[in-house]
């Protein structure tokens, strides 16, 4: 069913055209969930061999308008995953400091060690979208000539090479955005406004981006074009459902760590020889405890005249 929604660089994404709910792929709601819960606990299973074996890592790329679903979808779909083997970033607006170096520089900071999963709740695609639509570029700290109209375009190429580069240095990656329409992302932003509880999430530059619709999907649809390939896919998933995303979410995750197919490390027979002796010497460990443990018993039955009743 992933397939579905699966960009790999032999299509263009038509927005318009890609359905936002489940509606089209006809499907029982139940079923999803259980199949959800299902791929929750492989995944888990699969995440601790490849946290044991070290030597691949997963990123996983998040991309989404404002109310999509990023944030339940990532606490959901992941829930019991071993904390140790797992790094979450949300990547927010750039500080000073980090203006102050090439665009990757925060994000090659924040790569998971080889073993553990990251989460890129935004990412590096914000040069491709916020950038490219307010064109924050031209106010940047950077020589003229970097600042041109084809600046937006070596982004993509950047990225491109980036990627290629982590894929050859023992990671994979996944790049979801999640398609939420304008009726949904409406009723979400009431929703916040409405209930006390949800206030907090809501902030008035969202009515900003909004406004800037048709801008964003032009400029969604020209990053999955651009940097979708063969080797690392864009997966462009419906998001007014939350039941169905965090399906297609933990479908795809599942997928690729099959793929990756981790395993427990194997030792050698030096190795397992000496866990042998290692066994030996706490066996017998508990052996000298035990007879120790019935000796002082014995003799504090002697010194206790109650004993003997």
């Amino acid at each position: 069913m992933i397939e579905n929604y699966k960009f790999d660089g032999s299509s263009k994404l038509d927005l318009k055209k890609l359905p936002t709910n489940s509606k089209k792929d006809h499907i029982n709601k139940q079923t999803i969930i259980q199949e959800t819960e299902a791929n929750q606990l492989k995944i888990q299973s699969l995440q601790e061999k490849l946290y044991a074996q070290g030597i691949e890592g997963l990123i996983i790329v998040l991309q989404a308008r404002d109310a999509a679903g990023k944030d339940a979808t990532i606490k959901h779909v992941l829930s019991g995953i071993n904390p140790q083997g797992i790094d979450v970033h949300s990547f927010k607006q750039p500080t000073h400091e980090e203006l102050a170096h090439d665009f990757l520089w925060r994000f090659n900071k924040a790569l998971p060690r080889r073993g553990k999963i990251a989460i890129f709740n935004r990412s590096y695609y914000e040069e491709v979208l916020v950038v490219k639509v307010h064109q924050l570029y031209k106010n940047y700290a950077l020589p003229q000539k970097d600042k041109e109209d084809n600046y937006i375009q070596r982004r993509y190429e950047q990225i491109n090479n980036y990627e290629k580069y982590l894929e050859q240095n023992g990671y994979r990656i996944i790049k979801i955005f999640l398609n939420v329409s304008k009726e949904t992302q409406k009723e979400r932003f009431l929703e916040r406004i409405d209930q006390p509880d949800k206030n907090w999430k809501f902030s008035e530059a969202d009515l900003a981006e909004r406004a800037l619709w048709d801008e964003y999907t032009k400029a969604y649809e020209s990053m999955v074009d651009r940097t979708s390939t063969k080797t690392c896919p864009w997966y462009v998933f419906p998001a007014d459902q939350k039941w169905y995303t965090r399906y297609l979410v933990s479908e795809v995750i599942f997928k690729t760590l099959k793929e990756m197919d981790p395993h427990y490390p194997t030792i050698s027979a030096e190795q397992k020889e000496h866990l042998l002796s290692c066994k030996e010497a706490l066996l017998s460990e508990d052996g000298h405890e035990k007879l120790f443990k019935e000796a002082v018993k014995k003799e504090m039955e002697k010194d206790d005249p109650s004993s003997s009743f």
